[in-house]
């Protein structure tokens, strides 16, 4: 019960302190924006570097970022079936939110030291989510974002350049050839500094944003229902083809996590309306929650 408790307890307290936040007054929107910011351009990237930079690379892993890639796309297709109301309704059901939560409770229930596990399944979302995701998202509004904007943003975010920069470390066995002369070792000691933070930063933001008024009940518990039932058979189906390869052991922590996470994020941004924004922002507040409630039975079941 304390094993339980020690991984429970901290991500409801620091969810609570962000919702104190907003309540009290004590911290600002801009400075829950600040917060998000120091995260996604800093904290974030030093996890992925170490992260990317530690794998182990074979055939197999690009047989997984494949996987994963069709894995989105499937989710996106199947939430064209429930796209009643919204055009954000199949943005609803595919993608999954692993930079600002995903990370932060792999290592909180499986420890810093397997995130490369985690890394593992990461990257095909990943891809899709800053390529077909963001065409798509902005190609169906009102602005159509051009080619060269899309990939401008790519190449120029912190997340994918520690991404590509770990890959490149690791694919290319650098990593592992600056053990014996200490490097590595100086490397994981600076990304583990910086990125150490992570995870009770971004709950509180996540806590902050914790908002369940004005919700629309009845359309954004069909889009959550309809996401739930679309990543159970997929978890399902994404785990035997795991398990195929005989990389079963190995990932399944990592697909469960990953499986129970929200759609991104960046979402409310793309929304034409407040009336959409509302809908998107109230979705994601909903199934954050339903991430939490997902993640401690996780945790009772896995100790």
């Amino acid at each position: 019960m304390i094993q339980i408790l020690n991984t429970i307890v901290p991500v409801l307290l620091m969810l609570s302190i962000g919702v104190a936040a907003r309540r009290t007054g004590l911290l600002s929107r801009e400075g829950i924006n600040a917060l998000k910011s120091v995260v996604v351009n800093i904290t974030l990237p030093a996890v992925m570097l170490n992260a990317f930079a530690t794998m182990t690379y074979t055939v197999n892993n690009i047989i997984i970022t494949a996987v994963m890639f069709l894995t989105c796309v499937i989710a996106l297709l199947a939430g064209r079936l429930f796209a009643k109301g919204s055009r954000f309704v199949p943005f609803l059901t595919t993608g999954f939110e692993a930079g600002m939560l995903g990370y932060s409770l792999f290592m909180l229930l499986y420890g810093a030291e397997n995130i490369s596990s985690f890394a593992y399944i990461d990257l095909g979302q990943v891809l899709f989510v800053f390529t077909l995701y963001k065409i798509l998202l902005g190609g169906d509004g009102e602005e159509k974002p051009s080619a060269g904007k899309l990939f401008f943003d790519m190449i120029h975010s912190p997340t994918i350049i520690a991404i590509v920069c770990g890959v490149i470390l690791g694919a290319a066995g650098i990593y592992r050839a600056l053990i014996p002369s200490g490097v590595s070792s100086l490397i994981d000691a600076c990304t583990d500094f910086v990125s150490a933070p992570t995870g009770a930063v971004i709950l509180i933001t996540i806590g902050y944003d914790l908002v369940f008024s004005d919700i629309p009940w009845k359309a954004v518990c069909r889009v959550t229902a309809a996401r739930l039932v679309i990543m159970l058979l997929l978890r399902l189906a994404v785990g035997s083809i795991v398990h195929a390869l005989g990389m079963g052991d190995q990932l399944d922590a990592a697909l469960n996590i990953m499986f129970i996470l929200p759609p991104p994020y960046v979402l409310p941004v793309f929304a034409d309306d407040e009336k959409q924004r509302n809908f998107v922002s109230s979705s994601l507040s909903v199934y954050t929650l339903v991430t939490v409630i997902c993640f401690i039975a996780l945790t009772v079941f896995s100790r």
